[in-house]
């Protein structure tokens, strides 16, 4: 069903966003929401101010226009202006009140305020219109009620048998309910007292990481070179054009014929860069030109102002007559022939190449505006934990701490040139697991769990995803500190190869794990090197080691007389402790302890990742 949407609508209703665009944050993520839902429907967006005759007339415009769904958002509070639901309710022909029900129920849940809201959802011909808040965040929260319930919506609108027959069949066999899991989790006194699955080694697990990603179906987009940084190019570029499409002067000086030698010449013109030359140079005559300029016709030289002499000039001082080349040039000095720079033809970027500012600098400079870049997969974050709140909420809970791991993961990715979608937290119950985990392997194609895969008896991701999505663990646990119970899995998930890494809760965790194996899967399934680049660093202070191969997170500073710079280890490396992470540049690859080496000394060269930037301060 989600390919048979043929159409989408988006409005927008709001003054303030009416007069300007900017301030309209709503709108456009309701636009990614159903676009991530129905990824092949025309979507439309439009912003309108609030007036009810404009909205009806919008509505009834988008409705006789056959689109599938028309989603709203804003108008729908307690102001005289909040005119949206009463221009709704004009429209439409029949009213479906268990939507807004639905939405305002699960509302509640998070504020109060969500009694004030008056959003309204009905079926105009064959169009859905749903009401939606004007909050970014009421949307997000709003659209993850009905997003389930939508496709099967439109399906009953349309009289799609075939597809109102599957999923009523699914239903009764129970083998799409979001709610049910198979993990029993009555016996607690029988949970494993030791992990079923083996401890791999670093490089075993990286390995597996590595194989796995490199099977991701590679994808093009179409994105504008200002936006390419770190993306790979997915198809070869050429010049189209030679650079210097002209022979250009490299020096401020005069364009002349080499022919004539030294000796005094008539200025004919002056010619500044972006200035075209009119009339070919005769013998005995010279032009002015700036660095950069097009030679007129005739010069194959140029001589610089300093090896000049002025002659004469008008008596007001502005305009050369004549000057003196006091020495005789050669053909070509100072001249950037066509094609100099790139002839025409020349390979800028290979399949392959990863863009920087310089290579997009060069593709802008050649008349490219837009570049095939190999796509990058969805990645959704997921937390997990009945201790966990939003880090919105203002009161603190009893027994709660806020979850800072998705906000935390969100920018750590971006930082490395990678969106994600956040699904929010998921409750430690089989159920919530199965619904929450089932919501994001929709979305996304590379899934990021924290929390729920250590020994607990609320630990039960594994679990579920054995049993309930019949995933393959391709590993469940990694002989590192920290991060031993890292778990990688993939499954088939409406008929697609999904990626899941499942990662401790504990902050620092999340953190070290993300960057040494999700970072690193992202970069392979874009066809980048997966290797993060290493230096050699030497210890600042002297380290304890742990049983496990331990990544120490740390800062560099450049020490005077020394070519290797000194590693600061930050502080306590406790991996609850998200302090220690704060300002990392090198994550330090400390080896396990053993009896002759229980502790490294200062000065000792170890090697380090580096994960961050190198602005390097001395000591």
């Amino acid at each position: 069903m989600l390919n048979m949407v043929k159409g989408v609508a988006i409005i927008t209703v709001s003054d303030t966003c009416f007069k300007d665009n900017s301030k309209d944050a709503s709108g456009p993520c309701l636009a990614e929401l159903a676009r991530e839902l129905f990824p092949k429907a025309n979507l439309h967006t439009i912003i309108i101010p609030d007036e009810k005759e404009i909205i009806e007339k919008e509505l009834k415009y988008f409705c006789d226009s056959n689109l599938d769904l028309v989603l709203t958002t804003g108008g729908t509070g307690l102001s005289f202006r909040d005119v949206t639901p009463e221009a709704t309710k004009a429209v439409i022909h029949r009213e479906v009140p268990a939507i807004p029900i639905a939405i305002t129920v699960e509302s509640l849940k998070k504020t109060p305020m969500a009694m004030l809201s008056r959003s309204v959802c009905g079926v105009r011909d064959k169009t859905l219109i749903i009401n939606f808040p004007g909050s970014k965040k009421a949307v997000i929260e709003c659209f993850e009620v009905v997003r389930s319930v939508l496709p099967h919506a439109i399906s009953l609108i349309n009289n799609e048998l075939a597809e109102v027959r599957t999923i009523h069949d699914s239903l009764q066999f129970g083998h799409s309910c979001p709610n049910l899991s198979s993990v029993d989790v009555s016996k607690v006194a029988l949970r494993p007292r030791e992990s079923p699955f083996p401890m791999l080694e670093m490089a075993e697990a990286w390995k597996i990481v590595d194989s796995v990603m490199s099977q991701w179906k590679e994808r093009l987009e179409i994105i504008p070179i200002e936006d390419g940084v770190g993306r790979v190019v997915a198809q070869s570029l050429h010049a189209k054009e030679p650079m210097p499409p002209f022979p250009a002067s490299m020096k401020d000086g005069y364009a002349c014929m080499s022919m004539d030698g030294a000796g005094v010449r008539q200025v004919r013109s002056a010619l500044g860069a972006g200035d075209a030359p009119t009339a070919p140079l005769l013998s005995g005559q010279c032009a002015r030109v700036n660095t950069g300029a097009a030679l007129p016709a005739g010069a194959d030289c140029v001589v610089q102002v300093e090896d000049t002499r002025l002659v004469s000039a008008t008596e007001d001082g502005q305009t050369e007559l004549e000057v003196e080349m006091l020495v005789a040039p050669t053909p070509q000095q100072d001249v950037r022939p066509v094609g100099f720079d790139i002839p025409m033809g020349t390979v800028l970027a290979n399949k392959g190449d990863v863009l920087d500012s310089a290579l997009i600098g060069l593709l802008a400079g050649a008349g490219y505006q837009n570049v095939a870049v190999r796509a990058h997969p969805k990645v959704a974050l997921l937390s997990t934990g009945n201790e966990l709140q939003e880090p919105s909420e203002s009161k603190l809970r009893p027994a709660h701490i806020r979850d800072s791991n998705r906000t935390m993961l969100k920018t750590l990715l971006r930082e490395h040139g990678y969106d994600s979608i956040d699904c929010g937290i998921a409750r430690d119950t089989p159920d919530a697991l199965v619904a929450a985990v089932s919501e994001a392997l929709r979305r996304a194609d590379v899934l990021v769990c924290t929390g729920g895969v250590s020994m607990g008896e609320r630990d039960l991701l594994k679990p579920v995803l054995l049993k309930d999505f019949g995933a393959t663990l391709h590993f469940g646990r990694v002989r590192m500190k920290p991060g031993k119970p890292t778990t990688f899995a993939t499954c088939q998930f409406e008929g697609k190869t999904k990626y899941i890494f499942a990662l401790p809760g504990n902050p620092v965790s999340a953190y070290v794990c993300s960057l040494v194996f999700v970072v690193r899967a992202l970069r392979v399934s874009a066809g980048r090197a997966a290797e993060w680049a290493r230096l050699r660093v030497r210890l600042a202070r002297a380290a304890a080691l742990d049983a496990r191969p331990q990544y120490a997170r740390a800062a560099l500073r450049a020490v005077v007389g020394d070519d290797l710079p000194a590693a600061i280890v930050l502080g306590d490396q406790c991996s609850s402790r998200l302090l220690s992470a704060c300002g990392t540049q090198v994550l330090l690859e400390l080896a396990g302890r053993t009896d002759s080496t229980p502790r490294l000394p200062a000065g000792t060269v170890l090697s380090a990742l580096v994960v961050g930037r190198l602005d390097l301060a001395y000591n």
